[in-house]
């Protein structure tokens, strides 16, 4: 059997270590990784080394600068220039060395702050962003558009998805550098832990969210790699958001904190509303299968039994 050569950029992140699990289960899939450590995707030089050496039929590109609100907002510099020169690289030494297929994965920060729910694909680019991660979007805005322009002027099949929110195991769960769902885990477990009576928490606690665990997104990924070639990027997410306050709320039960909530409404909420109009997946037959509540508990097992280890 000819196995199909998949290069999955970021194997140790989020998104990456799903992937893993995922095609650990495809026997016709050969997996290459490489750590930051033996592959800089920063270092133009080095990426094209590995691939002229690997030469990967598939590349996942899962490798990014991420964060929350507070993270993006404080280094708006190195978010816009660490994820350009990662994606810029890839993609770039894909094309050279005649890579079958790319998946870059986006973010729904790329859309604007004002936007009709649900945000359906054709919303890109029609207004402005939210300012506290724009760097971010910005750079994710660019990888979409250069595997656009492969896919015109090189005929190359580069394809996009765009995730709604992410949470699952191998997150990171800093409650300074991390997105919403971690950094509220690792506060509850720590308001539990030391007995305080409340926990505090940004904002009105009223946004919503649409929040995808992370293994349903790699077998989207998966899903995508196998049966789409489309120059529009498609959206992935659940179909459903929850505000940030029931969240909390999940979160204080799969935690077992039995507090008091506190909002600090002097702290930015961000977007009011974040909803994917996933139609298009959903067409091609493709859906979420995880409940949010299911999510978060096997998100915290994860995390309790690697609470040392645990990106902070």
């Amino acid at each position: 059997m000819n196995r199909k050569r998949l290069f999955i950029a970021g194997h140790r992140g989020l998104v990456g270590s799903a992937l893993m699990r995922h095609y650990a289960a495809r026997p016709e899939w050969e997996i290459i990784t490489r750590t930051r450590a033996e592959v800089d995707l920063a270092d133009p030089h080095a990426v094209d080394s590995f691939f002229g050496a690997e030469k990967p039929d598939y590349v996942i590109l899962a490798a990014a600068r991420v964060g929350g609100i507070k993270d993006s907002y404080k280094h708006p510099v190195e978010f816009l220039l660490e994820n350009l020169k990662i994606q810029n690289h890839v993609i770039e030494a894909a094309h050279r060395h005649a890579t079958r297929k790319l998946l870059f994965l986006g973010s729904t920060c790329i859309y604007p702050k004002q936007v009709e729910i649900p945000i359906k694909e054709s919303s890109l680019l029609t207004g402005p962003m939210e300012p506290t991660n724009e760097a971010y979007s910005v750079a994710k805005i660019a990888g979409i558009r250069l595997c656009q322009a492969y896919r015109r002027q090189y005929g190359r099949d580069f394809i996009v998805a765009m995730p709604a929110n992410l949470y699952g195991p191998h997150d990171n769960f800093d409650p300074e550098h991390s997105h919403v769902l971690p950094a509220l885990l690792r506060k509850f477990h720590e308001a539990k832990r030391s007995g305080s009576p409340f926990v505090t928490l940004w904002g009105t606690g009223r946004p919503c969210r649409e929040f995808l665990y992370v293994d349903d997104l790699a077998d989207a990924c998966a899903f995508l790699l196998d049966h789409y070639s489309g120059d529009d990027f498609v959206n992935v997410g659940v179909g459903q958001d929850i505000s940030i306050r029931e969240v909390a709320e999940i979160i204080g039960k799969v935690t077992g904190f039995s507090g008091e909530l506190r909002w600090d409404i002097s702290q930015p909420d961000g977007n009011p509303r974040r909803l994917l109009d996933v139609s298009k997946l959903a067409a091609m037959g493709w859906q979420a299968r995880t409940p949010i509540e299911q999510g978060l508990g096997t998100t915290y097992r994860w995390f309790l039994d690697n609470v040392e280890s645990a990106r902070k």
